[in-house]
């Protein structure tokens, strides 16, 4: 007996509609604009004796944002429902890169940059290229050691060492 075709199969299928997230979108800069507007008031909004206090200029930014945030609420409730904004399918090659970007700033924290880069691409030539370790290790490496040697040597600029870093006296 053959399976009839699932929608939730296709991915095709729209995974959010251009509208929900328009209204999504608005709605949360609304919010942050309504934030500026209220800070911005209150460490002093209008013009001063000597010129515009501090909130000035961030209260007129922070109208802007809810204005036109606004304008946007009112244009994505007026749009067609049906509308897609992003298949499954390609919803999910944006999670395949996004994820483990996320999970790389992190792991910036507690292993440092360089060590954090060196899995990072390692796991994204092995998950997503398909390479085998004889060349993921000297590239993933490789590149590893580029941007200690640019930025710790030639440039001077310290970046973000981890634990392991220290224990080696890299940090």
């Amino acid at each position: 007996m053959e399976k009839e075709p699932d929608m939730h199969d296709d991915p095709d299928v729209s995974a959010a509609s251009r509208r929900t997230l328009e209204i999504a979108v608005s709605i949360i800069l609304l919010v942050l604009g309504t934030i500026v507007l209220g800070d911005s008031w209150r460490i002093g909004a209008n013009w001063g004796e000597d010129g515009p206090q501090a909130g000035y200029f961030p209260f007129y930014i922070g109208l802007i944002i809810c204005i036109t945030s606004l304008i946007n609420l009112f244009k994505a409730f007026k749009m067609h429902a049906d509308a897609s904004f992003v298949s499954r399918k390609a919803l999910g090659l944006v999670l395949t890169v996004l994820l483990p970007t996320i999970i790389y700033v992190g792991m910036i924290q507690w292993l440092g940059i360089y060590l954090a880069s060196t899995l990072f691409i390692a796991a994204f030539m092995w998950k997503l290229g398909g390479y085998g370790i004889a060349t993921i290790a000297p590239v993933s490496i490789g590149v590893s050691a580029l941007f200690y040697i640019m930025f710790e040597i030639w440039f001077t600029v310290p970046l973000p060492k981890g634990a392991l870093e220290a224990m080696l006296g890299l940090a």
